[in-house]
């Protein structure tokens, strides 16, 4: 029963690990696709959200591949990071920074429209989202290995 118990575990671990990396190659080829193929030039903020996420695709996978569940303590100060940008990067977005302190010289500016996906979806937000995403599976993954 105990052996059972323990590879329960073990395995909602590691789908969390899957989960984790999964998020972040989605983000990581979805920021590709945005830049690539529709054209869409990435502002500062976005480049600083790539530097912290492009990493994590490639680490959670290794970790995934590994079950190392101790990932944690080198993949969530990058997506911790990450997520303060993006936050940041939001509500800059959102107006309730104002566009003085923000760092985008050159290049598109963080509060247009065309900050969107689909007419609606702020590419921040989403952005936010998957950070947030990648933190609470590694969470999940921290938990259960303490079990």
């Amino acid at each position: 029963m105990i052996i059972r118990e323990r590879r329960a575990t073990a395995l909602a671990a590691w789908l969390a690990l899957i989960g984790a990396w999964l998020v972040a190659l989605t983000a990581s080829l979805g920021a590709i696709f945005i830049g690539e193929v529709m054209g869409q030039a990435p502002c500062v903020l976005c480049w600083f959200q790539r530097a912290f996420m492009f990493p994590l695709a490639i680490i959670l996978a290794i970790a995934a591949f590994r079950s190392d569940r101790s990932v944690i303590v080198y993949a969530a100060p990058l997506a911790a990071i990450g997520w303060v940008v993006a936050l940041y990067h939001l509500l800059l977005y959102l107006g309730v920074v104002s566009e003085g302190l923000q760092p985008c010289g050159t290049g598109p500016s963080c509060a247009e429209g065309a900050m969107t996906l689909y007419g609606s979806l702020p590419i921040p937000l989403l952005s936010l989202c998957a950070f947030t995403a990648i933190i609470l599976f590694l969470i999940f993954c921290y938990r259960n290995s303490k079990s």
